[in-house]
Protein backbone atom coordinates (compact mmCIF):
# COMPACT_ATOMS: atom_id res chain seq x y z
CA UNK A 1 0.00 0.00 0.00
CA UNK A 2 1.84 3.60 -1.17
CA UNK A 3 0.37 5.67 1.85
CA UNK A 4 0.33 9.28 1.98
CA UNK A 5 0.10 10.85 5.67
CA UNK A 6 -0.72 14.88 5.41
CA UNK A 7 -1.12 16.29 9.00
CA UNK A 8 -4.44 18.30 7.89
CA UNK A 9 -6.23 18.81 5.27
CA UNK A 10 -9.60 20.25 4.35
CA UNK A 11 -10.59 17.14 2.49
CA UNK A 12 -8.63 13.88 1.64
CA UNK A 13 -10.47 13.37 -1.36
CA UNK A 14 -9.82 16.43 -2.96
CA UNK A 15 -5.91 16.34 -2.10
CA UNK A 16 -5.75 12.76 -3.84
CA UNK A 17 -7.82 14.15 -6.70
CA UNK A 18 -5.11 17.00 -6.89
CA UNK A 19 -2.21 14.66 -6.60
CA UNK A 20 -3.44 12.63 -8.95
CA UNK A 21 -3.69 15.59 -11.77
CA UNK A 22 -0.07 16.15 -11.37
CA UNK A 23 1.38 12.46 -10.96
CA UNK A 24 0.70 8.74 -11.64
CA UNK A 25 -0.23 6.96 -9.08
CA UNK A 26 -0.45 3.37 -8.39
CA UNK A 27 -3.64 2.01 -7.79
CA UNK A 28 -4.50 1.22 -3.99
CA UNK A 29 -2.62 4.56 -3.16
CA UNK A 30 -3.98 6.13 0.58
CA UNK A 31 -4.15 9.54 1.50
CA UNK A 32 -4.68 9.58 5.16
CA UNK A 33 -4.60 12.70 7.56
CA UNK A 34 -5.27 12.97 11.68
CA UNK A 35 -6.94 16.13 10.89
CA UNK A 36 -9.92 16.64 7.96
CA UNK A 37 -11.35 20.38 8.26
CA UNK A 38 -13.92 20.13 5.46
CA UNK A 39 -15.01 16.36 4.94
CA UNK A 40 -17.70 15.82 2.88
CA UNK A 41 -20.44 13.15 2.85
CA UNK A 42 -23.24 12.30 -0.15
CA UNK A 43 -24.65 14.91 -1.61
CA UNK A 44 -22.42 17.62 0.12
CA UNK A 45 -23.18 17.01 3.45
CA UNK A 46 -20.71 17.72 6.37
CA UNK A 47 -18.52 14.77 8.01
CA UNK A 48 -17.67 15.18 11.60
CA UNK A 49 -14.30 14.05 12.98
CA UNK A 50 -12.47 14.88 16.15
CA UNK A 51 -8.50 15.31 15.48
CA UNK A 52 -6.40 12.04 16.09
CA UNK A 53 -9.38 10.16 17.04
CA UNK A 54 -10.80 8.71 14.02
CA UNK A 55 -9.85 7.28 10.27
CA UNK A 56 -10.36 9.58 8.03
CA UNK A 57 -8.65 8.63 4.26
CA UNK A 58 -9.13 8.64 0.23
CA UNK A 59 -8.24 5.48 -1.10
CA UNK A 60 -7.57 5.31 -5.06
CA UNK A 61 -8.85 2.23 -7.24
CA UNK A 62 -8.71 1.89 -10.99
CA UNK A 63 -11.46 -0.47 -11.86
CA UNK A 64 -11.15 0.05 -15.56
CA UNK A 65 -13.05 -3.34 -16.34
CA UNK A 66 -16.00 -2.52 -14.08
CA UNK A 67 -19.03 -1.95 -16.81
CA UNK A 68 -20.52 1.55 -16.23
CA UNK A 69 -23.68 0.18 -15.86
CA UNK A 70 -22.82 -1.56 -13.14
CA UNK A 71 -20.98 0.82 -11.37
CA UNK A 72 -22.48 0.21 -7.99
CA UNK A 73 -21.08 -2.89 -7.65
CA UNK A 74 -17.87 -0.98 -6.47
CA UNK A 75 -19.75 0.76 -3.80
CA UNK A 76 -21.01 -2.24 -2.61
CA UNK A 77 -17.70 -3.86 -2.40
CA UNK A 78 -16.44 -1.34 -0.44
CA UNK A 79 -19.04 -1.25 1.98
CA UNK A 80 -18.62 -4.41 2.44
CA UNK A 81 -15.07 -4.60 2.86
CA UNK A 82 -15.57 -2.00 5.91
CA UNK A 83 -18.18 -4.06 7.22
CA UNK A 84 -15.59 -7.64 7.02
CA UNK A 85 -13.23 -5.09 8.76
CA UNK A 86 -15.56 -4.59 11.47
CA UNK A 87 -17.03 -8.18 12.18
CA UNK A 88 -14.45 -9.30 14.55
CA UNK A 89 -15.75 -6.26 17.39
CA UNK A 90 -19.10 -5.63 16.15
CA UNK A 91 -21.68 -6.95 13.68
CA UNK A 92 -22.85 -3.33 11.41
CA UNK A 93 -25.40 -3.24 8.36
CA UNK A 94 -25.19 -1.31 5.35
CA UNK A 95 -27.82 1.18 5.03
CA UNK A 96 -28.41 2.11 1.06
CA UNK A 97 -26.25 3.36 -0.68
CA UNK A 98 -23.10 2.99 1.34
CA UNK A 99 -23.22 3.93 5.23
CA UNK A 100 -22.41 1.70 7.81
CA UNK A 101 -24.93 1.73 10.72
CA UNK A 102 -24.59 -0.14 14.12
CA UNK A 103 -28.21 -0.49 15.10
CA UNK A 104 -29.68 3.03 14.52
CA UNK A 105 -26.35 4.74 14.62
CA UNK A 106 -23.79 6.02 11.74
CA UNK A 107 -20.56 4.76 12.57
CA UNK A 108 -18.96 4.59 8.65
CA UNK A 109 -19.76 6.97 5.66
CA UNK A 110 -17.79 6.91 2.13
CA UNK A 111 -17.91 8.77 -0.58
CA UNK A 112 -16.89 7.65 -4.25
CA UNK A 113 -16.00 10.21 -6.98
CA UNK A 114 -15.48 8.70 -10.37
CA UNK A 115 -13.67 9.94 -13.11
CA UNK A 116 -15.37 8.55 -16.55
CA UNK A 117 -14.48 8.33 -20.31
CA UNK A 118 -16.81 7.41 -22.43
CA UNK A 119 -17.72 4.05 -20.80
CA UNK A 120 -15.04 3.36 -18.90
CA UNK A 121 -14.45 4.18 -15.30
CA UNK A 122 -10.82 5.48 -15.32
CA UNK A 123 -10.84 5.93 -11.95
CA UNK A 124 -12.49 5.54 -8.45
CA UNK A 125 -11.56 8.20 -5.40
CA UNK A 126 -12.94 6.59 -2.35
CA UNK A 127 -13.40 8.53 0.94
CA UNK A 128 -14.13 6.40 4.23
CA UNK A 129 -14.75 8.34 7.36
CA UNK A 130 -15.06 5.72 10.24
CA UNK A 131 -15.42 6.73 13.80
CA UNK A 132 -13.52 5.25 15.84
CA UNK A 133 -12.04 6.73 19.75
CA UNK A 134 -14.11 9.74 19.14
CA UNK A 135 -16.12 9.73 22.63
CA UNK A 136 -18.23 13.07 21.97
CA UNK A 137 -20.34 14.29 19.11
CA UNK A 138 -21.16 18.36 18.46
CA UNK A 139 -22.25 18.91 15.29
CA UNK A 140 -25.95 18.56 14.33
CA UNK A 141 -25.16 15.05 12.39
CA UNK A 142 -28.59 12.94 13.58
CA UNK A 143 -27.36 9.90 14.59
CA UNK A 144 -23.69 9.64 14.76
CA UNK A 145 -22.24 6.52 17.12
CA UNK A 146 -18.50 5.63 17.22
CA UNK A 147 -16.75 2.15 17.86
CA UNK A 148 -14.89 3.32 21.43
CA UNK A 149 -18.52 4.14 22.30
CA UNK A 150 -20.53 0.80 21.45
CA UNK A 151 -17.06 -1.31 22.81
CA UNK A 152 -15.74 0.94 25.96
CA UNK A 153 -12.30 1.03 24.68
CA UNK A 154 -10.15 2.40 22.35
CA UNK A 155 -8.86 0.89 18.94
CA UNK A 156 -5.49 1.10 17.28
CA UNK A 157 -6.20 3.42 14.24
CA UNK A 158 -3.33 1.86 12.65
CA UNK A 159 -4.33 -1.90 12.87
CA UNK A 160 -7.96 -0.81 11.91
CA UNK A 161 -6.38 1.15 8.92
CA UNK A 162 -4.59 -1.80 7.52
CA UNK A 163 -7.90 -4.26 8.26
CA UNK A 164 -10.14 -2.23 6.66
CA UNK A 165 -7.93 -1.83 3.85
CA UNK A 166 -7.07 -5.39 3.25
CA UNK A 167 -10.75 -5.99 3.54
CA UNK A 168 -11.91 -3.96 0.98
CA UNK A 169 -8.90 -5.18 -1.12
CA UNK A 170 -10.10 -8.68 -1.00
CA UNK A 171 -14.00 -7.65 -1.77
CA UNK A 172 -12.55 -5.45 -4.87
CA UNK A 173 -10.92 -8.04 -6.44
CA UNK A 174 -13.35 -10.18 -6.31
CA UNK A 175 -16.16 -8.37 -8.39
CA UNK A 176 -13.43 -9.30 -11.04
CA UNK A 177 -13.92 -13.34 -10.21
CA UNK A 178 -17.34 -13.61 -9.57
CA UNK A 179 -19.64 -10.50 -8.73
CA UNK A 180 -22.22 -12.54 -7.13
CA UNK A 181 -21.33 -13.28 -3.27
CA UNK A 182 -21.09 -9.63 -3.60
CA UNK A 183 -24.34 -9.29 -5.00
CA UNK A 184 -25.94 -12.00 -2.08
CA UNK A 185 -23.30 -10.32 0.48
CA UNK A 186 -24.67 -6.43 0.29
CA UNK A 187 -28.71 -7.84 0.07
CA UNK A 188 -28.13 -9.41 3.06
CA UNK A 189 -26.07 -6.81 4.64
CA UNK A 190 -28.80 -4.57 4.05
CA UNK A 191 -30.02 -1.89 7.13
CA UNK A 192 -33.75 -3.16 7.68
CA UNK A 193 -33.63 -5.50 4.75
CA UNK A 194 -36.88 -7.33 6.39
CA UNK A 195 -39.88 -6.08 7.10
CA UNK A 196 -42.12 -2.75 6.42
CA UNK A 197 -40.80 0.57 7.46
CA UNK A 198 -41.83 4.13 7.00
CA UNK A 199 -39.85 6.22 3.62
CA UNK A 200 -40.71 9.81 2.27
CA UNK A 201 -40.45 10.04 -1.66
CA UNK A 202 -41.57 13.48 -3.17
CA UNK A 203 -45.44 12.91 -2.98
CA UNK A 204 -45.17 11.82 1.07
CA UNK A 205 -44.92 8.80 4.00
CA UNK A 206 -45.52 5.52 2.65
CA UNK A 207 -44.79 2.07 4.26
CA UNK A 208 -42.59 -0.53 2.15
CA UNK A 209 -39.72 -2.92 2.45
CA UNK A 210 -36.75 -3.32 0.53
CA UNK A 211 -36.52 -5.92 -2.40
CA UNK A 212 -33.57 -5.49 -4.14
CA UNK A 213 -30.72 -2.88 -5.11
CA UNK A 214 -29.41 -3.55 -8.14
CA UNK A 215 -26.29 -2.65 -9.46
CA UNK A 216 -26.91 0.04 -11.12
CA UNK A 217 -27.90 1.57 -7.25
CA UNK A 218 -31.25 1.96 -7.65
CA UNK A 219 -33.17 0.79 -4.64
CA UNK A 220 -35.99 -1.25 -5.15
CA UNK A 221 -38.96 -0.79 -2.76
CA UNK A 222 -42.55 -2.89 -2.58
CA UNK A 223 -45.42 -0.81 -0.85
CA UNK A 224 -47.76 -2.56 1.56
CA UNK A 225 -50.23 -2.05 -1.29
CA UNK A 226 -47.94 -4.63 -3.57
CA UNK A 227 -46.61 -1.69 -5.40
CA UNK A 228 -43.05 -2.22 -6.80
CA UNK A 229 -41.16 1.41 -6.94
CA UNK A 230 -37.25 2.36 -7.23
CA UNK A 231 -35.63 5.18 -6.29
CA UNK A 232 -32.22 6.79 -7.22
CA UNK A 233 -29.99 8.24 -4.42
CA UNK A 234 -31.86 10.68 -2.68
CA UNK A 235 -35.24 10.44 -4.23
CA UNK A 236 -36.44 8.82 -1.36
CA UNK A 237 -35.57 8.76 2.53
CA UNK A 238 -36.15 6.28 5.34
CA UNK A 239 -37.73 7.55 8.70
CA UNK A 240 -34.95 6.64 11.43
CA UNK A 241 -35.58 6.95 15.56
CA UNK A 242 -32.75 9.54 16.52
CA UNK A 243 -31.15 9.46 20.15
Amino acid sequence: MNLIRIESVESTNKYLKDLLNCHHLEEGTVVITDNQTAGRGQIGSSWEAEKGMNLTFSLLLCPTSLPIKEYFLLSKAISLGIKDALAPLLDVTIKWPNDIYYQDGKIAGVLIENSIIGKTILHSIVGIGLNVNQEFFISDAPNPISLVQIIGKKTSLEDLLNTVCDRIKERYESLFVDKTEVEQDYRRALYRREGFHSYRDRFGLFSARITNVTNDGFLHLVTEEGENRSYAFKEVSMFISHR
